[in-house]
C-alpha cells in the first residue's frame, strides 16, 4: 500500500522527467520562443587551447573528463570524442590545469606548456588497493541514508552564480536534424534550499532542419532546467528521497579514485514488484566524506507503453511513439571541502512508428550542460521578466552560426566531429543565402 509521502515523492519526480520530453506536432512549425538579446561582451584578452584526453595505455578518449584551471572556478569538459577547448584569460596564463577523470590519476600542466591546437593530454589508470580504505561499508542501505544525511555537511550551502554552456541536439539515423546551443547565467540555490534553481539566458543559437523531420516537428522541452534538475542532491526526488530508498537494491560494487580521493561505487536498481522505482545506475562516494561525487543512471524502458508515457507529451495521429533508451549523468567538483554541481547529461533514444511507412524512423536527443565559471553572489534569483521558462523550447534564431566568434571568451564544449561538420552545414547555407 504506497503512503502518501510516497505518492508525492513519485508525482514530484516525474514533473522532472516530464520536463525532458517531446512535443510531437504533425504538420506546421510552431512558433518560436523569443528572448532577450544579450549584453556586449567585456573585452577581456583571452588564448584559446584545443586538444585532446586520452588513456596513456590504450590511446582511447576519455569521454567528460574534466579540465579546471587551478586557483580559479574556471573549467571545460572534453566531448564524447575525448576533445576539449579551453579560454584562458592572459592574466590567468602562470597557472596549472588539471584534469581529471574517474578512475584514472590527475594530471598538471602549466598553461604556458600548451599549444594552441593540437595537445595531447594523456592520463595514467589508477590501481587501488583495498588496503588503502579505512572502512568498508557492510550495509549498502545504511550508507546511501548516511549520503543523504550528510548532504547539510558536504554540499555549498551559499547561492551561487555560474556561468554555464548548454547544447541540445535532435539526430534522425546518422544525421543531426536540429541543434542547439546557449551560454546561460545559473542562480544556484543551496543544496538544503526546497528553492528551485533559476537560468538567465545570455545568448544563444539554434538551427532546424524540418525537411528531414518525417513531416512533424517535435521540440526537447525543458532546456537548461532539465539539466539542471539532474542535480540529484539539490532535487533528490528525481531517484529516491528517504522514503523511497526502500524501493531499491543497492550493492557496494567496487571501489576507485577521482580527484586523489577513493571513491565507493554503489550500484542500485528497482526490488522487484516496485512500481515507483524507475532507475538503475551507479553512486560514486567519497569514502570520507560520503559524498556524491558522481552518478550515472538510466530509466527502466522496457515498459515501452509506461515510458512513452512518461517522456511523450504529444504525438500525431497515425505515429506511435516508443523511448527505448534514456540515460544520464551528473558530475560534481569539490573546492574547499564543499561539493558542486560541475555537468550533467541525458541522452533519450526513440522510435517512431507510422500507420502508413514501411520503416520505422529513429531519433537520438541530448542534452548537456558544463559549469565554466561559478562564484558566491548575495545577489537575489534572477527577476522573473529576464528568467527561461520552466518548460522553455529553445529559439529557432540561426543568426548565430553565421559568427566564428559568436562565443567569444566564454567556455563552450567543443563539438564532436559530427556535430562540428553540421555546424560548418548551417555556415555554408547561411553564406549562400
Amino acid at each position: 500500500m504506497k503512503t502518501k509521502q510516497s505518492i508525492i515523492s513519485f508525482e514530484n519526480m516525474k514533473v522532472w522527467v516530464t520536463l525532458l520530453l517531446f512535443v510531437f506536432i504533425s504538420g506546421a512549425v510552431a512558433a518560436a520562443d523569443s528572448y532577450p538579446r544579450s549584453q556586449p561582451e567585456d573585452n577581456q584578452n583571452y588564448k584559446t587551447f584545443k586538444g585532446e584526453v586520452r588513456d596513456s595505455e590504450s590511446g582511447d578518449p576519455l569521454v567528460f573528463a574534466t579540465l579546471a584551471i587551478d586557483g580559479t572556478n574556471i573549467a571545460t569538459v572534453s566531448n564524447s570524442d575525448g576533445e576539449f577547448i579551453l579560454k584562458v584569460p592572459e592574466d590567468q596564463l602562470n597557472k596549472n590545469i588539471t584534469i581529471s577523470y574517474i578512475g584514472y590519476k590527475n594530471k598538471q600542466v602549466p598553461v604556458s606548456s600548451l599549444k594552441p591546437e593540437r595537445n595531447k593530454l594523456e592520463l595514467d589508470v589508477l590501481a587501488v588497493s583495498l588496503s588503502e580504505i579505512k572502512v568498508f561499508p557492510t550495509d549498502p542501505d545504511l550508507l546511501i541514508r548516511t549520503v543523504m544525511y550528510k548532504k547539510k555537511d558536504n554540499y555549498v550551502e551559499e547561492p551561487l552564480e555560474m556561468t554555464a554552456f548548454y547544447r541540445e541536439t535532435i539526430k534522425k539515423g546518422w544525421s543531426y536534424v536540429s541543434l542547439a546551443e546557449a551560454v546561460v547565467d545559473v542562480y544556484k540555490q543551496p543544496y538544503t534550499s526546497a528553492r528551485a534553481d533559476k537560468v538567465r539566458l545570455f545568448k544563444g543559437r539554434k538551427s532546424t532542419d524540418y525537411s528531414k523531420l518525417d513531416t512533424l516537428v517535435f521540440k526537447l522541452q525543458g532546456g537548461p532546467y532539465t539539466n539542471l534538475l539532474m542535480d540529484i542532491m539539490k532535487n533528490p526526488y528525481i531517484i529516491f528521497t528517504d522514503d523511497m530508498i526502500g524501493n531499491y537494491e543497492f550493492n557496494l560494487a567496487s571501489v576507485t579514485r577521482i580527484d586523489k580521493k577513493l571513491v565507493y561505487v554503489l550500484e542500485f536498481k528497482p526490488r522487484p514488484g516496485a512500481i515507483d522505482a524507475l532507475f538503475y545506475g551507479k553512486l560514486f562516494i567519497d569514502t570520507e566524506s560520503l559524498a556524491i561525487t558522481s552518478a550515472t543512471f538510466n530509466m527502466d524502458t522496457s515498459d515501452e507503453l509506461k515510458a512513452a508515457d512518461i517522456l511523450i507529451k504529444r504525438k500525431p495521429i497515425g505515429a506511435k511513439v516508443y523511448p527505448t533508451e534514456a540515460a544520464y549523468m551528473v558530475n560534481y567538483r569539490e573546492k574547499n571541502g564543499k561539493w558542486y554541481f560541475g555537468y550533467s547529461r541525458g541522452q533519450v533514444t526513440f522510435k517512431i512508428n507510422w500507420d502508413k511507412k514501411l520503416f520505422n524512423s529513429h531519433y537520438v536527443s541530448t542534452i548537456e550542460m558544463a559549469v565554466t565559471d561559478w562564484q558566491k553572489t548575495e545577489d537575489k534569483p534572477f527577476r522573473s521578466s529576464d528568467r527561461m521558462k520552466m518548460n522553455v523550447i529553445m529559439s529557432d534564431a540561426v543568426s548565430g552560426f553565421s559568427d566564428p566568434e559568436f562565443w567569444g571568451k566564454y567556455n563552450v564544449i567543443e563539438p564532436e566531429k559530427s556535430i562540428d561538420q553540421a555546424i560548418r552545414k548551417i555556415q555554408r547555407k547561411l553564406r549562400r543565402n
